[in-house]
């Protein structure tokens, strides 16, 4: 995804898919090709980043140079920085990031906060999202205390302890009968009346899951892992944490990018077959890892593509596993 020094300009967009590149409208969720927008004129980190932190409180706002929203006006709900917890797996030892402790229970919690942040400094009164639980829960709770009002829309599957989360905030559910495309599909015409939230096209949300790099930066001695393993659906913790060690090697903070290594449920795997360039799978099949179950994620080839540049690769897992 690109980036550039920031400057006194507006909010720009570049497509991912062809040159254009937009001033922001708040109508505007994706290009005109059909491709998906990233974010321009957020600024690198400084290169005394890790000095400047060492009196900064626990918390993203610690990273505030790079975000794309001003600190003073950010939408907090106590978040702090998560644990990484030291595990033994097959003779491994390997660290956990520990992201159930966020503050609506999952890393969604860090691209709501960015995204409904940027939200209301543009003055958004409302807005809608399509989700399958998780990111529909942060960004309900971040409208809440944001005074934003929220639509969730959510396959008619959905769990109920997940969409009765969503209510707890005060968002309205919107059940949609089908799969997670039919449901993205009534959230986009909802999009045609009401800001669009989206996690998966609002670039502002990668803003926000990009601070998982900078944890892990930070956590590590201010260096880079050499593997990282994420779950990976629609790619908003992949390409989030892409963008966030990217943005530290352009700044020399780190000397290589961290290999990743994308997980898919082998029952829905459309980015490793992207990957292998092997024909995808039969779409609609079942699967225990609902939360990644995406079958024509918007963003794939930017995963692939991550992926290669981080000499990476993606593996499948049974759900017998």
């Amino acid at each position: 995804m690109p980036y550039r020094a920031a400057g006194p300009t507006a909010t720009s967009f570049a497509c991912a898919s062809c040159p254009t590149e937009y001033s922001e409208v708040p109508g505007r969720w994706r290009c005109d090709c059909g491709g998906p927008l990233d974010l321009l004129n957020v600024p690198l980190p400084p290169e005394d980043l890790p000095k400047r932190l060492s009196e900064r409180e626990w918390s993203w706002l610690r990273y505030r140079e790079v975000l794309p929203i001003q600190a003073m006006a950010a939408v907090r709900l106590g978040e702090n920085c998560t644990p990484m917890v030291q595990l033994e797996l097959d003779d491994r030892e390997i660290l956990v990031k520990q992201e159930q402790i966020a503050s609506t229970g999952s890393f969604k919690d860090r691209g709501a906060f960015v995204l409904v942040s940027h939200a209301r400094e543009i003055g958004i009164a409302s807005l809608v999202e399509d989700s399958s639980g998780n990111a529909g829960a942060a960004i309900a709770a971040y409208c809440a205390r944001a005074g934003i009002g929220c639509d969730i829309y959510v396959p008619d599957a959905t769990g109920s302890a997940k969409t009765r989360q969503i209510e707890t905030y005060g968002a309205d559910v919107v059940r949609i009968d089908g799969h997670r495309e039919d449901t993205a599909a009534a959230a986009m015409l909802a999009a045609e009346r009401v800001w669009y939230g989206s996690h998966v096209w609002n670039p502002f949300f990668f803003h926000g899951t990009k601070l998982l790099a900078y944890e892990i930066w930070e956590q590590l001695g201010f260096r880079a892992p050499d593997t990282l393993v994420l779950p990976t659906g629609n790619g908003t913790l992949l390409l989030g944490a892409h963008i966030g060690f990217s943005e530290l090697l352009a700044a020399a903070l780190i000397s290589a990018l961290p290999k990743i290594v994308g997980v898919q449920a082998a029952r829905c795997c459309p980015v490793v077959c992207a990957f292998d360039g092997t024909p995808p799978r039969p779409a609609g099949a079942k699967t225990i890892a609902s939360g990644i179950a995406v079958a024509k994620p918007a963003r794939e080839r930017q995963m692939v593509r991550a992926v290669r540049e981080s000499g990476g690769s993606f593996v499948t897992v049974e759900d017998s596993d």
